[in-house]
């Protein structure tokens, strides 16, 4: 009965090498492969044991016909399916203006998955001659099938509590020793600054090293006076810029953190300019220069902005670690500097917005029940590549107006809420009056389209036309693309500008239509992007030289998109 397994097995890591939402390279082509085919030989597995338990049963002869014609099939099947593979990728990676694939990456697909199907097989396997070990111990004491039901459960139960206690904990400690280290880098590589206007700076009681990494990058890549002036042609101001970080002792409070970002805002005169933006960043505390650099020049400097940090953990650790702390950051940072904007004449109160892209939308939706609730307590929002887990986002969605969809939604005919892909068009009635609340999202993102629910429902995105950037192939499997969108989010930083989960200068383009001042032009958006772009590229080259002579950790990340 193996070879019901094992043609399951066959058949699940065919169905694997189906296109998804992105190119993937061949190691995690591989592990996709993998991990379906040995979920397909447990369900052949179960299949081959409701056989046997019927009493059904085969010769001998007709077994080895039977393994013949698998042999022969299999190797068939797979040519074609691998062949067909290749098609598929280059014909996605074409439309995505990525390199062909060579022979090269078929061998590593191969490999790998062969390897590590071995590898989880044996694993799986063991758990199983574990549990049968256990239940002929304890088939004295009870009937043989409660006895082996038991054993089963008894091995699974301590199998979970080894990986969960032991293993996984191992490498949570691992990652979180790891990052607390990089978090420290760039102390003395980068100067602190010197502008009253800045954290860290002048007057403040925030240190440079306090900052961490991110922090630290935020700070340094504020442009100057002179920066702006000579894309404006007019006087500008230094914008302010505060931030606090997590420090180096490992003890993060939100909320004491929320107090002292407002404090620095206080400090740094952030409540004295036109523009006051309140951003959560990822899982390390990285802010998106396109997007924080766009309204400090499209205002003439006369901005602020303000984050705090709350983990030092890439986003996917940071989320699987506590998945709820950045809803708490996001919380506590905007009602701490509301509730003291609220305090302030409302003829002096600065424009307030809020942003973040990635996890720090997720954050940064948290503070607000609703639609409703930003137009009241906000003058512009821009959420950039949402996460599929993001609370406010789904619910707009799911309640989008009838005959749009799924990935180009219209929410109450855009009175409030719009969506974009490239922040220049946005779907909805003929006017977005009021306060604009705009998402930018791309329909072969895979950090905003994974969910769990994936494994066995069939989400409306691949029920409906397929985005312009993903293949008509694209098809919905049980439990097979949930595996597959949920290893495109490793590679969602990996593809070009404007694809997958990088927005590149999309978020210029968006804030000069939630909130450009009076008086800018198109034209002035333009020439914007282009000297961001630019800014940016200089930006990660001085950080990639700055990691080169510290410890050579890799992965700046500083403007493309999410660094997580």
């Amino acid at each position: 009965m193996t070879l019901i397994a094992a043609s399951a097995a066959v058949i699940a890591s065919w169905i694997a090498l189906t296109p998804s939402l992105l190119p993937r390279p061949a190691v995690f082509q591989g592990l996709v492969c993998a991990l379906v085919a040995l979920v397909g030989y447990g369900i052949g597995s179960f299949i081959a044991w409701v056989i046997s338990e019927w009493g059904v049963e085969f010769s001998e002869r007709k077994l080895k016909k039977a393994w013949a014609v698998f042999f022969v099939l299999a190797a068939v099947g797979t040519v074609i399916v691998l062949w067909r593979h290749v098609r598929w990728q280059n014909r996605l990676r074409d439309l995505l203006g990525m390199e062909s694939l060579n022979f090269g990456h078929l061998t590593i697909t191969v490999l790998v998955s062969l390897a590590l199907f071995i590898v989880f097989l044996f694993i799986a396997r063991s758990i199983r001659a574990g549990g049968r070990f256990v239940g002929r111990k304890v088939s004295a004491l009870m009937p043989p099938r409660v006895a082996a039901v038991s054993g089963a459960l008894i091995v699974a139960m301590l199998s979970f509590f080894v990986f969960d206690r032991v293993i996984l904990n191992k490498v949570v400690e691992v990652v979180d020793s790891s990052f607390a280290t990089i978090n420290q880098e760039f102390t003395t590589e980068l100067p602190a600054p010197t502008s009253p206007h800045l954290s860290a700076g002048k007057g403040s009681d925030i240190s440079w090293e306090d900052l961490g990494r991110q922090g630290r990058l935020f700070i340094a890549n504020a442009p100057t006076p002179e920066q702006i002036t000579a894309f404006s042609g007019r006087p500008a101001l230094q914008p302010v810029r505060a931030y606090v970080g997590v420090g180096s002792d490992g003890h993060i409070d939100l909320e004491e953190e929320a107090k002292i970002a407002v404090e620095e805002l206080i400090r740094t005169g952030g409540f004295d300019r036109a523009v006051l933006n309140v951003s959560t960043g990822t899982g390390r505390g990285w802010v998106n220069e396109n997007s924080a650099q766009a309204l400090e020049y499209m205002w003439n400097g006369d901005t602020a902005t303000v984050s705090m940090q709350y983990s030092y953990l890439p986003s996917w650790a940071s989320f699987l670690v506590d998945g709820q702390r950045a809803q708490e950051a996001g919380r506590h940072l905007f009602d701490a500097v509301y509730a003291h904007w609220l305090t302030l004449p409302q003829e002096d109160r600065p424009l307030l917005v809020v942003s973040g892209e990635s996890l720090g939308t997720f954050g940064g939706e948290a503070a607000f029940s609703g639609a409703q609730d930003l137009a009241n307590r906000v003058d512009g929002a821009l959420f950039v590549g949402p996460t599929g887990n993001n609370t406010l986002w789904q619910r707009f969605t799911d309640d989008r107006d009838a005959g749009t969809s799924e990935i180009a939604p219209v929410y109450r005919d855009g009175r409030i809420i719009r969506f974009s892909r490239d922040g220049k068009t946005w779907p909805g009635g003929e006017e977005w009056m009021g306060t604009r609340i705009g998402y930018l999202q791309h329909d072969n993102d895979p950090i905003s389209w994974w969910t769990a629910d994936l494994a066995f429902h069939k989400p409306d995105w691949l029920r409906e036309p397929r985005g312009d950037y993903v293949l008509d192939q694209v098809r919905w499997y049980p439990i097979v693309t949930m595996l597959q969108t949920g290893v495109d989010q490793f590679v969602a930083n990996s593809v070009p500008v404007g694809q997958g989960h990088l927005f590149g200068q999309a978020p210029v383009y968006a804030w000069a239509t939630i909130l450009a001042p009076e008086g800018w032009s198109d034209e002035q958006t333009k020439a914007l992007a282009k000297v961001i772009k630019s800014r940016v590229r200089a930006t990660e080259a001085n950080a990639e030289d700055a990691q080169d002579s510290s410890s050579g950790s890799s992965g700046i990340g500083s403007g493309k998109s999410s660094e997580d």
